[in-house]
């Protein structure tokens, strides 16, 4: 393990020498060819596709469940697109045999879900009132997992926080949450514990402090620039630790499970690789991303290179301390140590360059916080999300990353997609397919640099509520008609080409893996012809009454006759 510097400048200066000696992998030549890797995945490798339960279960109000600050926040107009709501969603809660069918048919090892608070605990607070109706419905899911070899990856917290508990303490803001989520916590390792063996205690705690306590992009909608994200983070922590500690002492010796957590992080490359300048404020944009929260964990503080900086510039800014808080050293050894396996959600990458950001008391915030700017390639692909563009080779480098500076921990990938945002129902989506080929392969890369992943999940599973996009934006390897009562699921090309990726272990030979897009994109032709021959109003996505139900009819049937075509003169 490296040792810590104090200057900046060493610190960075160690990290490449010390990713560089990755195994057959150079940082310091910049190699960001798209050379294809032919290989397989280590036996016993796990492949999976994941979900969250705001975002498919739906049944907001049914059987018992608590409101979430989701279900408040969605429903005051202005705060999602369109003014969409989670409220049915895909209607999950009553379709768990047909959605783990889908699973079946795609020879998945593992499923990613994530557990509503709200559905079992109403209020949050556990002596207030425990809902059965809720711990039956996740019974019944994870039962039906097992029966079809299909192993559960729990997610405590997917930003569902009860509503009572924001209204009452102010949410992660205030640390008494700590013990109601480890009371939460602890009721799902005593009635689900027996069965599942991978607890993940937060996915995307970034998401959670900056656009829910920072930016108000996310519910609970606050906007606490300098200060909400940095105190949301640290008690977000301090229940992370708790958990792992309550997990290891009360119920490890009897359910033999571990206990992570499921970081996003998204690459920073240096727009110039020879500028010192430039080298720092890449290392430093990771730092102020993945490292925010994985320092601690792993080693039981925050990275030197956020207390430099939002230290210095709250002294700048006049305050009498630093606007991040600081850990006592008892919490440091309690937090330090505290994760069995690390999740990573990744899906793109930026060019970084340094940008100075005056100090203001006024203008301070999460983001002028790290002195940076962040670029994008105009040739990278976008199909969806304005934020995701598909940049392979940073996914390499970015577990490269966690190797180096962790230790080399044991990894699930945790999420890994891409969306698409079109009027038009598209079935074959040939995109996603190329996202796929090219992410999994550079994490094989990666792999074979001797990065320790286990599992890999895809994201998403189905299309679902996209947060405050609502659902004009899809991740889903199957399609989901939202309007359409029963919420059909149709498969895209995508699912056919991922089930080959599993079913091979990873890509065996070059001539095989050319004729997977295309039996794939054979595959999907039948389903566009299924969506072309329901009731008109049922496949729509709604932008105007009038014009894009015409528009999207004449998309699906020219698409389903243009493949038709194809296969006949193939034949």
């Amino acid at each position: 393990m490296l040792p810590r510097c104090a200057a900046p400048v060493c610190h960075v200066l160690l990290l490449v020498l010390c990713l560089s000696a990755a195994e057959d992998f150079d940082w310091t030549k910049n190699d960001r060819s798209s050379s294809f890797y032919y290989g397989t995945f280590p036996t016993g490798f796990s492949w999976g596709a994941g979900s969250s339960a705001y975002q498919t279960e739906g049944a907001w109000d049914k059987d018992g469940k608590g409101l979430s600050i989701w279900d408040v926040f969605s429903h005051k107009k202005g705060r999602v697109l369109r003014n969409d709501t989670g409220d049915s969603s895909g209607e999950g809660y009553y379709k768990v045999k047909d959605d783990v069918s889908l699973m079946n048919e795609l020879k998945l090892n593992h499923y990613r879900f994530s557990i509503s608070w709200p559905r079992i605990i109403p209020t949050g607070i556990k002596s207030d009132h425990i809902n059965e109706k809720g711990i039956k419905y996740y019974n019944e899911l994870i039962d039906h997992l097992l029966e079809n070899k299909i192993t559960p990856i729990v997610t405590l917290y997917h930003w569902d926080l009860p509503q009572v508990l924001q209204e009452k303490y102010g949410g992660w803001q205030n640390v008494s949450i700590v013990n109601h989520f480890n009371d939460f916590a602890s009721l799902c390792f005593e009635k689900f514990g027996n069965r599942v063996k991978y607890w993940i205690t937060f996915n995307n705690p970034w998401s959670v402090a900056v656009e829910g306590y920072e930016t108000g992009e996310h519910a609970p909608g606050l906007k606490m620039r300098g200060t909400g994200a940095y105190r949301t983070a640290h008690n977000i922590i301090k229940a992370h630790a708790k958990v792992w500690h309550t997990y290891d002492t009360q119920w490890r010796g009897r359910q033999k499970g571990l206990v992570g957590i499921s970081l996003s992080g998204e690459w920073g490359e240096p727009v110039d690789i020879n500028n010192q300048k430039d080298i720092e404020a890449a290392e430093r944009y990771v730092q102020f991303y993945l490292g925010w929260f994985a320092t601690p964990i792993f080693h039981g503080d925050y990275p030197q290179v956020m207390k430099d900086y939002i230290g210095r510039k709250s002294t700048q800014q006049g305050l009498g301390s630093s606007r991040l808080p600081s850990f006592s050293s008892q919490e440091k050894s309690y937090i330090k140590g505290t994760c069995d396996f690390l999740g990573i959600g990744h899906f793109t990458t930026r060019y970084i360059t340094q940008k100075n950001y005056p100090a203001s008391r006024g203008g301070a915030s999460f983001f002028t916080d790290r002195d940076l700017a962040e670029l994008v390639d105009p040739r990278w692909p976008d199909p969806g999300s304005e934020w995701l563009y598909s940049v392979p080779w940073g996914f390499r480098r970015l577990l490269n990353f966690v190797k180096a500076q962790y230790g080399n921990p044991m990894l699930y990938v945790t999420e890994n997609g891409v969306s698409e945002k079109m009027q038009c129902t598209e079935l074959c989506d040939d995109w996603r397919i190329k996202y796929y080929r090219d992410y999994i392969n550079e994490l094989l890369k990666a792999i074979k640099d001797g990065v320790n992943v286990r599992g890999y999940t895809a994201w998403s599973l189905l299309d679902k509520f996209e947060w405050d996009e609502g659902y004009s934006e899809r991740f889903g390897l199957y399609y989901v008609d939202f309007r359409s009562k029963n919420k059909p699921r149709y498969p895209k090309a995508s699912v056919q080409y991922y089930k080959r990726i599993i079913s091979s272990n990873g890509f065996p030979n070059q001539r095989e893996v050319e004729t997977w897009k295309r039996r794939a994109t054979e595959t999907c032709s039948s389903s566009n012809q299924l969506l072309a021959a329901d009731p008109l109003t049922s496949h729509m996505e709604m932008v105007t009454e009038i014009v894009v139900p015409t528009v999207c009819t004449l998309c699906i049937l020219l698409s389903a006759v243009f493949l038709m075509f194809l296969l006949r003169r193939r034949n």
